[in-house]
């Protein structure tokens, strides 16, 4: 495809969209970046403030449900590519407050498909998926890109609605996309309500750990950064209506983790051995919860020769360094002052 010049990321205050701004505004200097986003509890202006210095990268607060608004972002700001990372993702959340999770995942969705539409040479509308769409695997095998969708959660049930109502664009209207499912991110400004940073804020406020269940889930992990790079690629390489699965081959079961982290925290810190880790707390497992995630991420790795160049542990360790250097960030989130920052900076 040629080269786009306006390019909409929406979600780009939360954590891979945020890491997504960052590199696209650096590495695509004549590519001009509007952030849109909501900034609801999960964006965080703190997150992108380097961002500001950018000639090329403009902030836009907005919601993507606000169906005149979107129409008009995109006349205005004549929109000829999309990135959509935003979504409500949280699947506890998802399970206490369904409604929420249709509106910005499947009528956000929609908006933003129907103003591309109306765009003049629009170019590309590449969706950001997740694995959680095909459900929970066996003790084997490994999610493809002609696995069935067998969502388990309303949150993965809404992504799974959003991702078919871009292929039926393509279809209908020969609107050209692509999209991709990935595993779980984690790295650095990931926001405290998943499993990698609640162990580390828990274990340095010395508080009880979470596990669910028997702690046994199996999760294929992804550092951020090997997703930003997969996403370019994806972005820039692939042919239209293709679909590519993004994995780590990293998997390991949630107790497992929690325990890697607890030592690695102990040693970065000095602490005794074991003072972390007795800290973890199994607790009553959540409804529908998928017991296992692995991807086969070979499609991509053959047909754009992209593969992951973090190893896990590497991965972790500069995950931990993050959250260690930048209390900060995490402590301005616990009391909620962040939301000012955002409030103040829209």
């Amino acid at each position: 495809m040629k080269e786009p010049k306006n390019i909409l990321i929406t979600g780009g205050a939360g954590f891979i969209g945020s890491h997504l701004c960052r590199h696209m505004v650096s590495s695509y200097p004549n590519y001009r970046v509007i952030n849109l986003d909501l900034l609801t509890y999960a964006g965080n202006k703190d997150t992108i403030e380097d961002l500001e210095s950018y000639s090329n990268y403009q902030f836009v607060c907005g919601d993507i449900t606000d169906k005149d608004f979107v129409e008009q972002l995109f006349k205005e700001k004549k929109i000829n590519s999309v990135i959509h990372l935003a979504a409500e993702s949280h699947v506890d959340r998802s399970i206490s407050d369904p409604l929420v999770f249709v509106k910005t995942n499947v009528e956000g969705t929609a908006n933003l498909l129907n103003a591309a539409l109306k765009q003049e040479n629009f170019k590309r509308f590449y969706h950001i998926s997740t694995d959680e769409v095909f459900g929970s695997l066996g003790a084997e095998g490994f999610f493809t890109e002609n696995s069935p969708y067998a969502p388990n959660s309303p949150y993965s049930a809404s992504k799974a609605s959003s991702d078919m109502l871009v292929r039926a664009y393509g279809e209908t209207y020969g609107l050209p996309y692509v999209i991709s499912n990935c595993s779980n991110n984690y790295g650095p400004h990931q926001f405290p309500e998943k499993l990698i940073p609640v162990c580390i804020e828990k274990a340095l406020n010395k508080e009880a750990i979470p596990v669910y269940g028997d702690g046994k889930y199996t999760r294929d992990w992804l550092y951020v950064q090997d997703h930003i790079e997969a996403i370019d690629l994806i972005f820039h390489k692939a042919e239209n209506t293709k679909t590519y699965l993004i994995g780590g081959h990293n998997e390991v079961q949630n107790i497992d983790l929690v325990n890697l982290i607890c030592k690695r925290l102990e040693e970065k810190l000095q602490k005794e051995s074991g003072s972390f880790k007795k800290l973890i707390s199994f607790v009553k497992d959540r409804p529908g919860h998928d017991k296992r995630y692995a991807i086969d991420a070979s499609k991509l790795e053959t047909e754009l020769g992209w593969k992951p160049k973090y190893d896990f542990k590497q991965g972790l360790d500069c995950t931990i360094d993050w959250y260690l250097d930048n209390k900060k960030w995490l402590e301005r989130i616990h009391t909620g002052a962040y939301r000012i920052t955002n409030s103040k900076k829209q």
